[in-house]
């Protein structure tokens, strides 16, 4: 299947405002120099929200093109190529996290005081409930980061049997009356957990409904240039000025849901910019190892630079420098390192059950 120009890329550009809400947090936390002066040092949230529309997008899209091919979706292929895309990263991040945490820390005789009782929250992290766990405890930034796989996970465990039981032709209705219903009630005081532990599925319901709607009408496509360029400008703005800060968080919400569908689309069908080229194609390859790792090279880059600073007179920008070069450069190496000898037999493994 011939892939998609911009989403590759997309996929990176997404890991750097998170990783640039994380590092200035981080290193200020542990009493070093930190900058994040900038609308967009303060995104990272808002990226996740990209990717879980991304991920929507991406993966309703094939599976409508299943139905539409072979008139069903065969779940048990489907559930394989998610454990084999995302589990072993994920638990290996859950594990090395909790290690770290746990051990290696109290080894180091640095104190870190845990609020939660491991068992519970081992629970949590492997029935995929991590948006459920980081907001009860502070289980560590390391482990934190996985709240979103979480979310993604429990998306695709409730909508691909739901999507399976039903005729072609309700196809795009069941997603429409899902991503409606399912917001109406997120944005209610009906379930206030919702809100609470972020079930925020209608990111990726919305994500797809597009996807299909292209699929069908060819949206994509027929879409004037001159108002792709509206679109991706906006989106640009969403990121780099506070348009929309302040606003209802549920008008915030639908704005985003429908403007982050609206912009892949874009980037996805006759786009008017191409932002593929080797480098960041890669990038997009190895992004989920960005986004999952670089929490966990923060905490071996601050020991470095406290060690540092300990011994060594430095001004505040050479340290800002330090733990943006340092955090970004080791993060790329481990992913990619990562990427090609953990990472990729799973991969080509998932390929079998395309």
């Amino acid at each position: 299947m011939k892939l998609l120009p911009n989403l590759n890329p997309l996929r990176f550009l997404l890991t750097i405002p998170v990783m640039l809400v994380h590092i200035p947090e981080f290193f200020r936390n542990r009493g070093l120099a930190a900058y994040n002066d900038g609308v967009i040092f303060h995104k990272g949230r808002e990226a996740v929200y990209v990717f879980f529309t991304l991920s929507g997008f991406l993966i309703i899209r094939l599976l409508y093109r299943e139905v539409m091919q072979k008139g069903k979706i065969d779940l048990k292929s489907f559930y394989i190529r998610r454990i084999l895309r995302i589990y072993p990263l994920y638990f290996l991040i859950l594990f090395v996290g909790f290690l770290y945490y746990k051990v290696i820390l109290s080894y180091m005789g640095i104190p870190y005081e845990a609020d939660y009782d491991l068992t519970n929250a081992l629970l949590l992290y492997v029935f995929f409930l991590p948006n459920v766990a980081s907001t009860l405890y502070q289980p560590g930034g390391a482990i934190e980061i996985l709240w979103s796989i979480g979310i993604e996970e429990q998306f695709y465990l409730l909508i691909p049997p739901m999507l399976a039981f039903i005729k072609k032709k309700f196809f795009i209705i069941l997603i429409l009356i899902f991503t409606l219903v399912y917001f109406a009630i997120f944005a209610s005081d009906l379930f206030p957990f919702l809100r609470k532990f972020d079930f925020l599925y209608f990111y990726f319901s919305t994500g797809g409904l597009v996807a299909v709607l292209h699929e069908r009408y060819d949206l994509g496509n027929k879409m004037h240039k001159y108002l792709k360029v509206v679109i991706l400008v906006s989106f640009i703005l969403y990121f780099f000025t506070d348009l929309i800060k302040g606003i209802d968080p549920n008008a915030y919400h639908f704005i985003s849901m429908i403007l982050f569908s609206v912009a892949i689309m874009t980037l996805s069908y006759s786009p008017v910019i191409i932002i593929r080229n080797k480098p960041l194609n890669y990038l997009g390859k190895i992004s989920y190892g960005i986004y999952m790792f670089h929490p966990l090279v923060m905490q071996l880059v601050g020991l470095i630079l406290l060690k540092l600073v300990s011994k060594v007179e430095m001004s505040d920008i050479t340290i800002i420098l330090l733990s943006y070069g340092l955090v970004f450069g080791i993060t790329f190496i481990v992913s990619h390192v990562s990427y090609q000898y953990f990472e990729k037999p799973f991969l080509k493994l998932k390929n079998k059950f395309r």
